[in-house]
């Protein structure tokens, strides 16, 4: 991220038993709305999930083979958009970086919280995600989709400053 940490930081994603279990949740959501979950959605899903952190797109092709072969990069891409669509994943513009949804079953305004020392992200939910919505009706606007980004340093790096 930014300046370079020189302390130690506990990143670390869900296990592979609960892993198995969002995606499970995730393609009964999918099937109940009518869509597929395909495989290529379920393991770039699982990729993000597992890893507990936002990934670069590029990491999820290079990753996206059990065996160690990499996909190809418009099966990440394709994935990564239904994914978005669906509320299952957001992708974080100012990083360039995916992460898996962490705001339940519901569509929803996502808000992060970025640390520019150790690249640490969490989903909060935003409070002024529902005045956008009002001035956005009221303007005759119909938003589809709010990410906000918010930069700074997590209570582990400043702890450690």
């Amino acid at each position: 991220m930014g300046d370079a940490c020189q302390h130690d930081h506990a990143l670390s994603g869900p296990g592979p038993a609960a892993v198995s279990a969002a995606v499970a949740r995730a393609t009964a959501r999918c099937q109940a709305d009518g869509e597929r979950m395909t495989a290529p959605r379920r393991r770039v899903l699982a990729q993000l999930l597992a890893a507990g952190e936002p990934m670069k797109a590029y990491d999820l092709i290079a990753g996206y083979g059990e065996d160690g072969q990499a996909a190809k990069p418009p099966t990440v891409y394709r994935a990564l958009e239904f994914l978005e669509r669906r509320g299952l994943a957001h992708r974080i513009a100012s990083i360039s970086a995916y992460v898996a949804c962490s705001g339940g079953d519901q569509a929803h305004a996502a808000a992060f919280l970025i640390c520019d020392c150790c690249g640490a992200t969490e989903e909060v939910m935003p409070g002024a995600a529902d005045g956008l919505a009002h001035a956005a009706a009221a303007a005759g606007y119909r938003i589809e989709r709010t990410t906000i980004e918010a930069h700074g340093r997590c209570p582990g790096c400043r702890a450690a400053t």
